[in-house]
């Protein structure tokens, strides 16, 4: 296992170095507070911070694996995420408090839903002013 994490992780970094260079949409504010930590060595994903519409591609999910898709937010009104492996697997809303803790939304899909492979997420704001950031993890137990 360890073999395959480790393989896992080297190509994981390089999708998401290639797809966050694609994150596009507006600059991101230089704010010092996280909207989520660091997901660790689950984390297939981690875009720390981003502002307005945006999303990211990967690849290297596991079929046998639970996953994960998480977002917070803030800056008021509310963002639309969808998770799209050739079709929609997830999607739902958060709100986006203008001022306090983040808003956060999560949705924990079972083995099998995300099949082996890349898959794009996608994130529409319903303000260019809202700040968010997101994780996607595969838990392994």
């Amino acid at each position: 296992m360890r073999r395959r994490r480790t393989k896992r992780a080297l190509a994981l970094t390089a999708l998401a170095a290639c797809a966050l260079t694609g994150v596009a949409a507006g600059p991101a504010t230089a704010s010092t507070d996280v909207l989520l930590p660091h997901p660790g060595p689950e984390g297939l994903v981690w875009v720390a911070e981003h502002t307005g519409d945006g999303g990211v591609a990967s690849g290297g999910a596991w079929e046998t694996l639970p996953t994960v898709l998480t977002v917070a937010c803030e800056g008021g009104g509310d963002v639309r995420v969808t998770m799209s492996q050739a079709s929609e697997i997830a999607a739902f809303t958060v709100d986006c408090p203008a001022a306090g803790e983040a808003g956060v939304g999560s949705v924990t899909m079972d083995p099998g839903v995300v099949r082996s492979g890349s898959f794009v997420i996608g994130v529409d704001a319903s303000s260019e002013d809202i700040r968010w950031a997101l994780t996607v993890t595969q838990p392994e137990s």
